[in-house]
């Protein structure tokens, strides 16, 4: 069988291939190895070039010397120790405002110097980019419009090395990446209503969270596939 496109996501736990190096020759038939090695292939090249290679070995680094011990803040800052950064920018959601302090305050603790400006900043009225009153959280009143594009120009402009998103809504999150001049990760994923903890409407598919699937969704509840599905 012939597939297009990888799907990685179909692939049974019991093959995995690619954790066992043997990818080429016993990944299923939508394995990237054997659906496109040639952009594989294009890609493991890039790591040559000396920022992409040192990012990608502190990782690694970090990875092996944190694995299930270190939290994802105290990976953030052993990784940016071993880059060398010295400045950290913070882009948070308005309502991440206290979080964010004391992220600030534990990156201060360790030396870095940190700059967080929230999505709220510019206080630019919604109606200037079109939206009507309607279209408002709360219509009637001044609502501010969610700002990443300042928040990821404002951090390169006052010399931030590394950035951390907190909190920000789905394509406000978009556009940060989009914009942001240095490297970002994420701490904080927004999901209002699991307690900014998105896998849980995955966990919960089949019971508490059956709404998230639309009207294709399968008979019977999704089993992970011997062969998967062909693209």
């Amino acid at each position: 069988m012939d597939y297009a496109d990888p799907a990685c996501a179909y692939c049974p736990s019991t093959v995995r291939a690619c954790r066992k190096g043997n990818a080429e020759s016993a990944g299923p038939g939508f394995c990237p190895s054997k659906v496109d090695p040639e952009t594989q292939d294009a890609a493991r090249a890039l790591y040559a070039d000396p920022e992409t290679l040192r990012v990608t070995q502190e990782s690694a680094r970090v990875e092996a010397e944190g694995y299930c011990k270190w939290t994802r803040v105290e990976e953030i800052v052993q990784f940016s120790k071993k880059m060398g950064f010295r400045k950290i920018g913070i882009a948070n959601c308005i309502s991440f405002v206290e979080h964010a302090y004391v992220l600030s305050g534990i990156l201060e603790s360790h030396g870095f110097e940190v700059v967080s400006v929230a999505c709220k900043n510019g206080n630019i009225p919604k109606e200037d980019v079109g939206l009507t009153d309607a279209e408002k959280i709360r219509p009637g009143g001044f609502e501010p419009l969610c700002n990443p594009v300042a928040q990821a120009e404002m951090l390169a402009a006052h010399g931030c090395e590394f950035n951390v998103v907190m909190g920000l809504c789905i394509g406000h999150d978009s556009l940060f990446f989009k914009h942001a001049k240095g490297l970002t990760t994420v701490l904080v994923a927004k999901d209002r209503v699991l307690a900014h903890n998105p896998i849980g409407a995955l966990q919960l598919a089949d019971t508490y969270y059956s709404r998230v699937w639309g009207p294709d969704r399968p008979a019977k509840p999704p089993k992970l596939p011997k062969q998967g599905r062909k693209h």
